[in-house]
């Protein structure tokens, strides 16, 4: 059956140079190399394309077409909650977010004394896989806990707790620092249940002081400061998409 075609439906060399691949005759290359796919299939030179609703690959790299598509990356700083307005008068992301011209909304949630990485996005579908357990999206913890911290806490975090809604365990667990009192430590999880990283240190006897999300899968918090946001670039948006689409 022959694909029918939208009113946004352009040449694909237009489409690719338009997303910053490179000039319409870069694409163009490209193409005839093979190195191009629009839904799953390898395209061709004369090809044409919905940047809308057509995913479109270059070598293996989903390619972010729809300039309608937001993709933010936010250090929420503590104290604030995890909802774009807040019914109870406290500060929310909206208040940082207020110069973005679409409405984005917040994949997943960091408790209001949690700090650190918060993505905002319109792309339902990407927000929906991101948060999704299946897919398995890594995130990653630094915890400042009560200290010390032995070793064994650490293998008991790594094989598995039992919590009150069914057992829960990290996928990976280091000893950053240590002093007397606290320590800093970091692990890498992918589930997403309710304070599961503070019920867990709960759990083997270290309560968490401060807790800051360093990373959700590709994307890292880098050096962003608190209340800041950023857009992410193309080929972050690009790992994003191979996160989830493995």
């Amino acid at each position: 059956m022959p694909r029918v075609e939208s009113e946004n439906t352009q040449r694909l060399q237009k489409v690719l140079a338009a997303a910053g691949v490179g000039s319409r005759r870069a694409s163009e290359e490209l193409i005839a190399a093979g190195r191009v796919t629009v839904n799953g299939k390898r395209a061709t030179l004369g090809d044409k394309a919905d940047p809308e609703t057509d995913a479109i690959h270059v070598d293996g790299e989903r390619v972010v077409t729809n300039q309608k598509l937001v993709y933010i990356a936010m250090n929420k700083p503590r104290g604030v909650v995890s909802t774009m307005a807040d019914e109870r008068g406290r500060e929310a992301l909206a208040d940082y977010v207020g110069n973005v011209d679409q409405r984005v909304y917040h994949v997943g949630r960091l408790d209001a004394d949690s700090e650190g990485l918060l993505l905002l996005t319109n792309d339902g579908t990407l927000a929906h896989r991101l948060m999704h357990p299946s897919y398995e999206v890594a995130k990653t913890y630094r915890a400042e806990v009560a200290g010390p911290v032995p070793r064994a806490v650490g293998r008991q975090l790594l094989a598995g707790v039992e919590l009150e809604d069914g057992p829960a365990r990290v996928d990976q667990f280091k000893l950053v620092d240590a002093h007397q009192r606290t320590a800093l430590v970091e692990v890498v999880i992918h589930e997403g249940r309710k304070h599961i990283v503070r019920r867990m240190f709960e759990e083997v006897g270290h309560p968490v002081n401060r807790l800051i999300r360093t990373a959700i899968g590709p994307i890292r918090l880098g050096d962003l400061k608190p209340g800041r946001t950023r857009r992410l670039t193309n080929a972050e948006v690009a790992a994003l998409f191979k996160a989830v689409e493995g």
